[in-house]
């Protein structure tokens, strides 16, 4: 069991840090004087929660409805999400935060935030949650995405800032702990409500004198107490849409359940296990992760990835469709989609592509089974069937001898 107590911040510390305006002061006078006096607090409310809830996306809104939902743990809800964004070729389409669009349907006050990482670090919430805390405010974050500054966080007692994170943590620390159990073919995935540590940003010195990169210091990302959890299984076929909305949907009944423990007193949280050489990571999805190689990786691997990532970008929230991608001889990119097992077929030459006539799709020799691909979009072209895409490889006279995907990165 952690302690509930909020540490005293040093009052040096505090009066000789740098103030970028009177903003960061306000907040840091605020968060001193707050911390003075929530020094006897206990995890019980007498009342229900005013809350600030930030989230983005469809986790998030799934998470907030059945939050909404329970009218009996708060008293006021409010929503902080991304701003408007233009997006597209010369910004024709404005991107819309799906959580501000549920927010305006339930009526719920929604506040966007600052778009500019340096601006957001200087943000302060809508009141009641600028002013001074009580007990009864409560910070909630859903997928979220962004790093909560310290300044923000220390407006909220230390008991009040709740993360909704999909894994059964400490495994999956990150932003994409979905998307990588997926992808690790795990059995079993769940939800976890923990605290927000605080996480700051150092700035190393390299040799020559001059900032390298940020380091985050401080608690560590996904790494606060945890006041409950749920597992869920993961079903042999599921893809990332259908993991999200299970997790989501048993997050927010968890949170509930957490918040009415809070209310009566009973609710306790526990420590981490201890991160080890062997517990996986939930990092970030780069486009390196979709491109296959077919010659160390099975078919089973691939399609795993398939289902992972390579489900339909939402362009409000800037995120990329990361679909299954090789190459041609010719050095252009070949996008796969549509992705099925054939294990029973014997593997060929890995990444030899041929056309099968009686299922109209191409299939492709991996390290172990082979592929079958429904559709594909080559560089620069337009979606089609793999029927199609093939008759016009055909007309050019380059499917004699079948395809080698990916050859020109081989020796």
């Amino acid at each position: 069991m952690q302690p509930l107590l909020p540490r005293y911040p040093s009052i040096m510390n505090i009066l000789l840090s740098p103030c970028r305006g009177w903003q960061t002061y306000k907040i840091r006078k605020i968060s001193f004087i707050a911390r003075s006096q929530f020094a006897s607090l206990h995890t019980q409310s007498t009342r229900p929660f005013d809350i600030l809830f930030f989230g983005r996306d469809e986790f998030s809104c799934l998470v907030l409805r059945q939050l909404h939902a329970a009218r009996d743990v708060w008293g006021n809800l409010s929503i902080a999400t991304n701003p408007d964004v233009k997006t597209g070729r010369r910004g024709a389409h404005l991107s819309i935060s799906p959580l501000k669009t549920l927010g305006e349907k339930l009526e719920l006050p929604v506040h966007a935030i600052p778009q500019e990482k340096s601006a957001f670090r200087h943000w302060l919430p809508p009141p009641p949650f600028s002013a001074l805390p009580n007990e009864n405010h409560l910070l909630i974050t859903a997928s979220f995405g962004r790093i909560l500054p310290p300044s923000l966080l220390q407006l909220f007692p230390e008991d009040r800032r709740l993360n909704v994170h999909p894994s059964l943590l400490p495994a999956y620390r990150g932003p994409a702990p979905i998307q990588r159990a997926l992808m690790a073919g795990d059995r079993e995935s769940g939800v976890c409500i923990i605290d927000m540590l605080e996480v700051r940003r150092k700035r190393s010195i390299g040799s020559s004198g001059a900032a390298d990169t940020d380091q985050n210091t401080g608690g560590g990302i996904d790494a606060g107490g945890i006041w409950g959890q749920t597992t869920s299984p993961i079903p042999p076929d599921a893809a990332f849409s259908s993991l999200r909305d299970t997790l989501a949907d048993r997050g927010g009944k968890l949170l509930v359940a957490v918040l009415k423990k809070m209310l009566n007193g009973t609710a306790s949280r526990t420590s981490q296990a201890p991160m080890l050489a062997t517990t996986p990571r939930g990092s970030a999805i780069t486009g390196k992760d979709a491109s296959v190689n077919f010659e160390t990786l099975s078919a089973v691997e691939i399609e795993r990835i398939h289902r992972a990532i390579g489900h339909q970008a939402n362009q409000s929230l800037h995120f990329l469709k990361k679909p299954i991608t090789t190459s041609l001889p010719s050095g252009k990119t070949l996008q796969l989609h549509t992705l099925s097992v054939l294990p029973s077929l014997s593997s060929g030459t890995p990444g030899l592509v041929s056309y099968c006539p009686h299922s109209r799709t191409l299939l492709i020799p991996c390290a172990v089974g082979v592929l079958s691909v429904g559709h594909v979009k080559q560089q620069d072209r337009t979606l089609l069937a793999a029927r199609e895409w093939w008759n016009g490889m055909k007309g050019l006279g380059l499917t004699e001898h079948g395809i080698l995907l990916g050859s020109e990165s081989r020796p």
